[in-house]
C-alpha cells in the first residue's frame, strides 16, 4: 500500500491545504493529514478543532485519514509505515525551505518528500492571512471551505 502524509500546523485549513490533499489522495492509496502539535505555540484552533475542521473538509475522501503529532515527522512516518511525504509549494521562498526539509529527512530516515507546485488560483493563500483579513472582516468565502468559514466566523465572534 502506498501512504503518504501531508503534515502541517492548519489553523486552519485553506483551499489551498485542501488542494493538495486532494490531489496526494489521487496518488497514493491512502494520506494521512497529520496536524502539528508545537506546544510553544498558540494557534486560533485547539488541535481538536483543527482535527474537525480537517475531518469535515475530507469528508469526500475515503482515502484520507487525520491524525496529529508531536516531534521528528519521520517518526511518525516510520511509526505508522508511511513512505512518503507531500508538501506544498506556493513559491520560490517554500521551495527554498522544504527542499532542506525533505534532503533532511530522506537522509536521517529514507523517507521521500513529494514538493506539489500549488494551483496558481491559491498561490498568495496561508492560514495566517485568512485569519488576519477575517480578522478585519474581509471576505475569505472563496479560501477555505463552507464548514471552515462558518467556524472561522464563529470562533472570531467568541474573541470579541
Amino acid at each position: 500500500m502506498r501512504r503518504a502524509v501531508c503534515p502541517g500546523s492548519y489553523d486552519p485549513a485553506t483551499n489551498g491545504h485542501l488542494d493538495i490533499i486532494e490531489r496526494a489522495a489521487n496518488l497514493f492509496d491512502e494520506v494521512v493529514v497529520a496536524v502539528l502539535i508545537n506546544k510553544s505555540k498558540r494557534g486560533m484552533f485547539t488541535i481538536d478543532e483543527r482535527l474537525e475542521l480537517l475531518r469535515e473538509s475530507t469528508k469526500g475522501l475515503s482515502n484520507v485519514r487525520i491524525d496529529s503529532w508531536h516531534g521528528l515527522l519521520t517518526d511518525y512516518c516510520r511509526d505508522n509505515g508511511i513512505q512518503s511525504i507531500v508538501k506544498g509549494l506556493r513559491s520560490v521562498s517554500d521551495f527554498d525551505y522544504e527542499l532542506q526539509m525533505a534532503q533532511m529527512n530522506r537522509e536521517i530516515s529514507g523517507v521521500e518528500t513529494l514538493l506539489m507546485s500549488n494551483n496558481p488560483a491559491y498561490s498568495f493563500l496561508s492560514s495566517s492571512l485568512v485569519k488576519e483579513v477575517a480578522t478585519y472582516g474581509g471576505d475569505v468565502t472563496t479560501m477555505v471551505s463552507p464548514y471552515v468559514h462558518e467556524r472561522l466566523l464563529a470562533k472570531l465572534a467568541e474573541q470579541d
